[in-house]
């Protein structure tokens, strides 16, 4: 039992002391329902804490100033966020992290799967396009563009159209396909407001643009 059942139960045993008097059914059945809501609450309370203080931990694990994070200690930490928080959101941008630092080392195959853990079961729709574009992103390191192509296929939310449709564009250039890649690029300009920079993307289509003239 942990700790914190532990204190549940003494508040429980505490309260049926000083009450004195066996309750009714319907009177305990209310009590149980009352006591154990405020339980659970406390008990996602101490929950989110744990699992945020893990993730500050990693955060500055891995946002070193020298940009040099120790690959172990990121290891670690992400391992005990899953064991300890698993399928949570804390746990899921703690897998991002450690595909981060496997991509800086080369390390692309292990990349690829905590990023496919996340794309099969995201603890929230944000968190599965971003898994999904980056493993997309690997993929193509891997020489297997037609496949990341096939990840980014149906809708995606308005947010995260444009940096869809520009990695498309991108796979479709490494697949020869310049005419398809100019397509996804204009609608990933399309998609950004008329404050975004467009910067590198105008680029891309400009290169495009030189190459069929």
């Amino acid at each position: 039992m942990s700790s914190t059942e532990d204190e549940q139960l003494s508040d429980l045993k505490d309260w049926w002391t000083r009450n004195g008097k066996p309750l009714v059914t319907g009177g305990l059945l209310a009590l149980v329902i009352v006591f154990g809501w405020q339980a659970f609450q406390k008990y996602q309370s101490n929950q989110s804490q744990g699992a945020s203080m893990l993730y500050q931990q990693l955060l500055e694990t891995t946002l070193t100033p020298d940009g040099k994070p120790d690959a172990a200690r990121v290891a670690d930490l992400a391992g005990k966020l899953n064991s300890e928080f698993g399928g949570s959101a804390y746990a899921q941008y703690g897998s991002l992290f450690v595909a981060k630092v496997a991509v800086d080392s080369g390390k692309l195959d292990d990349a690829a799967s905590e990023l496919k853990a996340i794309v099969a079961k995201p603890a929230n729709p944000a968190l599965g396009e971003i898994a999904r574009q980056r493993l997309a992103q690997v993929l193509a390191a891997q020489n297997k563009a037609d496949e990341a192509l096939k990840l980014l296929e149906g809708d995606a939310d308005k947010a995260f159209l444009a940096t869809r449709e520009e990695l498309k564009g991108d796979l479709l250039v490494q697949l020869g396909r310049t005419d398809e890649a100019n397509t996804a690029y204009q609608k990933a300009k399309a998609a950004l407001s008329d404050e975004a920079a467009v910067g590198g993307l105008q680029i891309k289509l400009d290169d495009l643009a030189k190459g069929d003239a």
